[in-house]
C-alpha cells in the first residue's frame, strides 16, 4: 500500500513503524509547518530536515518515505525566492517526487502569487504538484485553484487533494487525479468508501494526511481493509490502494 500524504516530520518512528507493519511499504511525505515562520532560513531548514533526516528515520522501520517538498499556503509570508531555487535543485537531483503540498488556504494576494510561481516551476520542469485544499471554505477556495490551474499547468500533473462530498462534482469531470483523505473532519472511512462506489476507483488516491493534528497513521489500510471486507475486486482496490500512485508519481 501506498499513503500518498504524510508529514512525517511530525510524527514519531512507532507511527511510522505501525504503518510498514500494517501493509504501507511507501508514503510520500510533505511539507507543512504548522505556524507562520518568520525567516526564509527556518523553512529551508524544514524542507532540508524532511528530505534528508525523515527520509532515514523512516527507512529504520521499513518504510520507503517519498517526500513532495514545497510551500505550503500557511508558510507563504517568507521570501519565497531561496526556496523556489533549492525546489529547482531537487527536482534536477530527483530527490523530490512532487511540489507539495502548494494551494490556498485564505485567498491573500501573497498566497496566490506564490502559488502561481510553484505552479510555473512544475510546468517549466514537468513536475507533478499535490494541491492542498482547505477545511474551511473549501467549495470558495477550490473555486479560485480551479480557475487559476489551467493558466499555468497541465490537469495530468496535478493533485488535488482532501476532495470530500460537497466538492466532488467541482472536479470529477476534469483529468485532476483526486485525493481522499481520510482523517477526523475530512473523511470517514465510510465517506471514502461511498465516493469510490459512486465514482470509480480510476481517479483517486488515498492518504492519511497523518501529522500534528488528529489524524490516524493506519487510515490508508483500514479502507484497504474494508473495501476488501464488502467485496470490491481486487483489481479495483489495488488501484487505490498502490497503482494509481505509482502510476502518477513514477515511484
Amino acid at each position: 500500500m501506498i499513503d500518498t500524504h504524510i508529514h512525517a516530520d511530525a510524527r514519531s518512528g512507532e507511527d511510522l513503524e505501525k504503518m510498514y507493519l500494517c501493509g504501507i511499504d511507501t508514503a510520500i511525505t510533505c511539507s507543512y509547518y504548522p505556524y507562520k515562520i518568520p525567516q526564509d532560513i527556518v523553512l529551508l531548514n524544514h524542507l532540508n530536515r524532511i528530505l534528508e533526516y525523515d527520509t532515514k528515520r523512516a527507512a529504520e522501520h521499513g518504510l520507503d518515505l517519498k517526500v513532495a517538498l514545497g510551500i505550503h499556503p500557511t508558510n507563504s509570508n517568507v521570501n519565497p525566492n531561496k526556496i523556489f531555487e533549492s525546489l529547482y535543485e531537487w527536482i534536477e537531483s530527483k530527490q523530490i517526487v512532487a511540489i507539495g503540498e502548494i494551494g490556498l488556504e485564505d485567498l491573500t494576494d501573497v498566497e496566490i502569487n506564490i502559488f502561481k510561481q510553484q505552479l510555473t516551476i512544475a510546468d517549466e520542469t514537468d513536475c507533478k504538484v499535490i494541491i492542498h485544499t482547505p477545511r474551511k471554505n473549501k467549495k470558495d477556495v477550490l473555486n479560485v485553484i480551479l480557475d487559476i490551474l489551467p493558466d499555468y499547468i497541465d490537469e495530468n500533473q496535478v493533485v488535488i487533494d482532501h476532495i470530500n462530498q460537497d466538492v466532488i462534482l467541482d472536479v470529477i469531470d476534469t483529468d485532476y487525479t483526486l485525493g481522499l483523505t481520510v482523517q477526523p473532519q475530512k473523511l470517514t472511512v465510510d465517506d471514502a468508501v461511498n465516493i469510490l462506489d459512486e465514482y470509480g476507483f480510476d481517479r483517486f488516491l488515498l492518504n492519511s494526511d497523518m501529522s500534528n493534528k488528529a489524524s490516524d497513521p493506519l487510515s490508508v489500510p483500514k479502507t484497504v481493509r474494508e473495501l476488501e471486507r464488502v467485496g470490491y475486486r481486487k483489481s479495483e482496490i489495488e488501484k487505490v490502494a498502490k497503482c494509481n500512485a505509482k502510476h502518477f508519481f513514477k515511484i
